[in-house]
């Protein structure tokens, strides 16, 4: 999943994007409103994890013109406020989720991933394709009980065409939320790692459609 982080805190900022880099994420950071919008702009993002107090301005306002401009990209607030006001005025902003520092990686990851699953219309931690069981929850594969190895990259692809099930997801779109901002993307890459899938998934795992996409039925 591609994430846009908006935290202004460096300490924070480098423990969260290495963080969810490690679990497979492509993690855009902007320390700042501005840098946020340009980011909103210019590419399409699973979720944001938005901090509040921003050197420009409040995550608030950015969160309000999301949503009046129709974006309903999933948002967890995750900041210093811990008042209930605070959530409240976050949640009645558009927030999906709020989450207070100090807090755990993990858990932050655990909300993101949720997050990504409601808004694909499918929460349900577990899935079936084919003879496969995937537990997208912990980022898990298995077949007749035995779990499959991915690797974090694998896992983003295979996770990017399960949230479309059904629908063909192009070589750019698939590039865009597999690499951030500050990655250099190989021009194979995504056939690279749609090949590594289907030989340890199995050969009709993916779909091609030619000069479509691919897609997992």
């Amino acid at each position: 999943m591609r994430v846009l982080l908006v935290e202004d805190e460096a300490d924070i900022a480098d423990a969260l994007l290495r963080f969810l880099r490690a679990q497979g994420h492509a993690v855009d950071h902007a320390a700042d409103l501005e840098t946020a919008r340009t980011a909103i702009a210019v590419a399409d993002h699973g979720a944001i994890l938005l901090d509040l107090a921003l050197p420009d301005g409040s995550g608030l306002d950015l969160l309000r013109d999301l949503r009046r401009g129709g974006n309903r990209v999933p948002v967890l607030i995750a900041t210093a406020r811990d008042r209930i006001s605070d959530r409240i005025a976050g949640l009645d902003a558009g927030a999906d989720d709020y989450v207070v520092k100090p807090y755990d990686l993990a858990e932050v990851e655990a909300r993101l991933r949720a997050l990504a699953r409601r808004a694909s219309g499918d929460p349900a931690p577990e899935s079936r394709v084919g003879a496969l069981t995937v537990d997208r929850a912990g980022a898990r594969m298995f077949r007749d009980g035995n779990e499959i190895r991915l690797t974090s990259r694998e896992w983003a692809l295979f996770d990017a065409l399960l949230s479309a099930r059904g629908r063909v997801l192009s070589k750019q779109v698939l590039e865009e939320r597999l690499y951030a901002f500050d990655n250099a993307i190989e021009g194979n890459a995504v056939e690279v790692y749609v090949s590594r899938l289907r030989t340890k998934l199995g050969a009709d795992a993916i779909q091609t459609r030619r000069g479509l996409g691919y897609l997992i039925p």
